[in-house]
């Protein structure tokens, strides 16, 4: 049964395509950078690999913990949508659908997955206690189901042993797969395999989380103007500077705490330039203002293309990627020939 990324690339060498599966609990109007980042890898792999992904929006999640109004939460997934095409994801290749409006086709796979977890499995794996609802001691099933392709019989082709299936996801959502990855063989069905991404840590440290509820906040949305991704880096980043211009000459900075370095490990693309940054932050020959304002110009570059890109995103479009189809099935490439020395 599939259960790593190095088996999904076997299977991919093989000619087997996979499906990527990911998702999103809408929350908030607009996703942060800290979102953004796990739909940018998928994003990335879609292209690389010309692999159909479903992605699912947890519309009934957030109505279950976070006391938002069904239709509240029905309307944040669609804003979220809008949001999450703007990464660029391929419609042919795309399908997204919330939770209440595509329950229909998940749920004889969640009975199959409910039948075969205990309360105490679901206790010891998501902590539930005896004020937790039934709802939310029902939900894991419904964000399990899309492992399986059999949960989308007018998205994917059906397969005998069904599509192998791989998770991008932030590492908060782990508990789910690892559960699954355990149910899986009971339902004969493959394991999903996960690629974990890291948090983008909050501007206030390496240690922090970045949060949609932070009203006044550290925290970047892709709403932002580039003046205020300004304020926000300068007021907030934590810095790895010495506390005088002249001791960071003589001692240097510490780029292992500092969040503007950090944060460039995830959005400059060139590593060399990333590893001069590094070196001269270190060596105290750049300043704390300057390594800032390397970051405030890639984030004020990748948010306005992003904005623009979301001005794109039309109600019909929103509907191509909401509405069920057999989605495309590329053949994988054959790998080239070994090269004769």
């Amino acid at each position: 049964p599939t259960a790593t990324f190095s088996q999904i690339l076997d299977l991919y060498e093989k000619g087997e395509q996979f499906y990527l599966y990911t998702g999103r609990g809408p929350s908030s109007e607009a996703l942060h950078l800290g979102h953004l980042v796990p739909f940018m890898f998928t994003q990335w792999l879609q292209d690389v690999f010309r692999c159909p992904l479903v992605i699912q929006l947890t519309d009934d999640e957030k109505f279950l913990w976070k006391g938002l109004k069904l239709d509240e939460a029905r309307r944040l997934g669609y804003e979220n949508a809008k949001d999450i095409i703007a990464c660029g994801f391929d419609p042919e290749l795309t399908f997204i659908f919330r939770d209440t409006d595509y329950i229909k086709n998940l749920y004889p796979n969640m009975l199959e997955i409910q039948r075969r977890v205990t309360l105490n499995t679901a206790r010891a794996v998501f902590g539930f206690q005896g004020s937790s609802s039934i709802g939310q001691i029902a939900f894991p099933a419904t964000q399990i189901a899309p492992c399986f392709s059999s949960s989308f019989p007018d998205v994917l082709p059906p397969s005998k042993k069904g599509l192998a299936c791989l998770v991008p996801c932030a590492i908060d959502q782990d508990p789910y797969f690892r559960l699954t990855r355990d149910i899986a063989p009971r339902m004969k069905c493959r394991k999903p395999a996960l690629l974990h991404s890291v948090f983008l840590p909050s501007l206030l440290g390496a240690q922090t989380k970045m949060s949609a509820s932070a009203k006044e906040s550290p925290t970047i949305f892709v709403t932002d103007t580039p003046k205020q991704i300004k304020k926000k880096v300068n007021s907030f980043a934590f810095s790895g500077g010495q506390e005088t211009v002249e001791l960071h000459r003589e001692l240097g900075g510490n780029p292992d705490v500092d969040v503007s370095y950090h944060w460039l490990r995830f959005f400059l693309e060139d590593d060399d330039r990333l590893e001069q940054i590094h070196d001269e932050y270190k060596a105290g020959t750049m300043l704390t203002g300057e390594l800032k304002a390397i970051l405030i110009g890639e984030l004020q570059t990748l948010i306005a293309a992003f904005q623009e890109q979301r001005k794109t995103v039309t109600s019909e479009v929103l509907d191509t990627f909401f509405t069920p189809r057999m989605l495309q099935m590329t053949k994988p490439a054959a790998p080239p020939a070994p090269v004769e020395e």
